[in-house]
């Protein structure tokens, strides 16, 4: 077993600034984990991303997973004071990571096009109005918030997804159940030609998680 990385080193105060590690991200590392022979072995990445880093708790995970330290390990979020928490989280745990502060990936692309061998994304899934996703000054809610069927950021970000991924390269996706994961897998499939399974799905209270895994159909 992988050992969850130290956050010690962030205090309460922190976490008025930032999304602190709940029951959906421990799922998402529980994937990986799921995964990690598979990371490790087959798919053998370059670069890694992850959209919306928070902490930063996900990508040391995977730092930990694929534990040679070849792999570049990005990370962004909208939210300064999150990517100064990934980079001491990153460093409190021995792992490299080269935190960037935009929204999703502005910037990235063309550069990375069709170069990410590792994507994670634990978005803003809650359902909200569009009111609250965009007229909201709190950095916390704009972590969670995700407008109507909590999917409007989702969508913005489905698109940028094709045009990052290498062709080896896999997809990791946290969703809940009011956000139509069924139907977010049509729109890849349809759209993109990308293929998926749900690798996992659990209960936190009554909000149905769901990990959502995607690749490229050329394997």
């Amino acid at each position: 077993m992988i050992p969850t990385p130290d956050l010690d080193h962030i205090s309460s105060r922190d976490y008025e600034h930032v999304y602190e590690p709940a029951e959906d991200t421990f799922l998402l590392l529980d994937a990986l984990e799921k995964d990690a022979e598979f990371l490790r072995n087959e798919i053998k990445p370059c670069i890694c991303l992850e959209i919306g880093s928070g902490t930063g708790c996900v990508s040391t995970f995977l730092g930990k997973i694929l534990g040679d330290g070849t792999a570049l390990l990005i990370c962004t979020d909208i939210n300064p004071y999150a990517n100064a928490i990934t980079n001491k989280t990153g460093c409190h745990n021995s792992i490299q990571l080269e935190p960037i502060t935009t929204n999703l990936v502005n910037g990235l692309l063309p550069r990375l096009y069709h170069s990410i061998d590792i994507l994670c994304f634990n978005p803003p899934y809650v359902v909200t109005t569009s009111d609250d996703l965009y007229s909201s000054k709190n950095i916390i809610e704009k972590a969670w918030a995700g407008g109507i069927d909590g999917r409007e950021i989702i969508d913005k970000a489905l698109p940028l997804v094709n045009e990052l991924l290498s062709d080896k390269g896999v997809f990791y996706l946290l969703l809940i159940s009011e956000n139509k994961p069924n139907e977010v897998r049509e729109i890849m499939k349809n759209n993109y030609n990308l293929q998926s399974e749900i690798l996992f799905s659990r209960l936190a209270g009554r909000e149905k998680q769901l990990i959502l895994k995607f690749w490229r159909n050329t394997r």
